[in-house]
């Protein structure tokens, strides 16, 4: 398996980038977007300085040119050429989206963004938002010549409409979306905490990537710590104190993570998947499942596409 935990938390998460468009404003303006809860939304400002404000994420921060964004929440948010403009709902302004397209406000001509929205089919909203901060705000700099190559290709599929262009843009869109998050871990300061900062630490994130990388291992405290390059007492309180959680208990929540998933495609046998993670017994995982998930692993199997209302995704985090 993969030793690369945000490649297999984007792998479980199946984000699918069911809408790209450009948008280009001129003259004053503010635009106020919905909630748009279990779906991500990655932009690039290639053109002009703006305000972004997200709901339960701060102040406004500006954007400049070369800056890209992720909301991995998809939390309501709104943006504007001043922060101090009323804002206009976004649904009043903005005809139906259409894929690849450009929507103008005020003519144009100052402020040029390129965004996509992204569904996540594998329906772990909760998952993600327990991972990762409701904004990711990537300051243009050196050392992301790829994410500045993916948006300007972004922009000319816009501007080009070639055949093909659809099916290039959804790809460049996917790309754009890694590339803000690796800029946004390569960046990030030691000290600080959730699973994309445990993910950044040295050994913490080596850790993870032990685990992540074997999940069906008898994992044992001892053994993450050494991965890790520490003591057991120490690896235990850090690991706690940046993620949020006990090791053995991101461990629990990872592997049913992976059940979970498992069992909505329905491909494979309660005791297999059981088996595979590290479970003794088909009854030692089932307890185990339901203490996190709060439904027993067929029910869970059962319901449509693996989620219910009582059946909630596992969280990787601190609540």
């Amino acid at each position: 398996m993969s030793s690369d935990p945000l490649s297999d938390v984007l792998q479980l998460l199946k984000p699918v980038s069911y809408l790209s468009a450009g948008f280009d404003a001129g003259g004053d303006w503010s635009v106020d977007f919905p909630d748009q809860e279990g779906k991500i939304k990655c932009g690039a400002l290639v053109r002009g300085r703006c305000h972004l404000a997200v709901v339960g994420a701060g102040p406004p921060v500006v954007l400049e040119a070369g800056d890209c964004f992720v909301l991995p929440t998809g939390r309501a948010f709104a943006m504007a050429s001043d922060p101090d403009l009323p804002p206009v709902p976004a649904a009043a302004l903005f005809p139906p989206a259409r894929n690849g397209g450009v929507v103008t406000v005020n003519g144009g001509g100052d402020v040029f963004m390129a965004s996509s929205r992204f569904a996540l089919a594998g329906g772990h909203a909760a998952l993600i938002a327990s991972l990762m901060p409701p904004l990711i705000h990537v300051a243009s700099g050196s050392g992301q010549d790829m994410l500045r190559f993916s948006i300007e290709r972004m922009v000319a599929e816009f501007a080009d409409q070639r055949p093909g262009s659809l099916l290039v843009i959804r790809h460049l869109a996917h790309l754009v979306l890694v590339e803000a998050l690796r800029s946004h871990l390569a960046a990030h300061p030691p000290g600080g905490t959730g699973w994309m900062a445990a993910l950044g630490d040295r050994q913490i994130g080596a850790a993870l990537r032990a685990l992540h990388a074997d999940p069906g291992r008898r994992w044992s405290l001892t053994a993450l710590a050494t991965e890790a390059g520490m003591s057991r007492s120490s690896f235990a309180e850090r690991f706690r104190a940046i993620v949020g959680l006990a090791p053995m208990n991101y461990l629990a929540r990872w592997r049913m993570a992976l059940a979970a998933d498992r069992l909505a495609e329905g491909r494979e046998s309660v005791g297999a998947i059981a088996l595979s993670l590290g479970y003794e017994s088909e009854s030692a995982f089932s307890t185990a499942f339901r203490r996190v998930m709060g439904a027993a692993p067929r029910r869970y199997g059962r319901a449509k596409d693996g989620q219910s209302k009582d059946t909630p995704a596992p969280r990787l985090a601190a609540e």
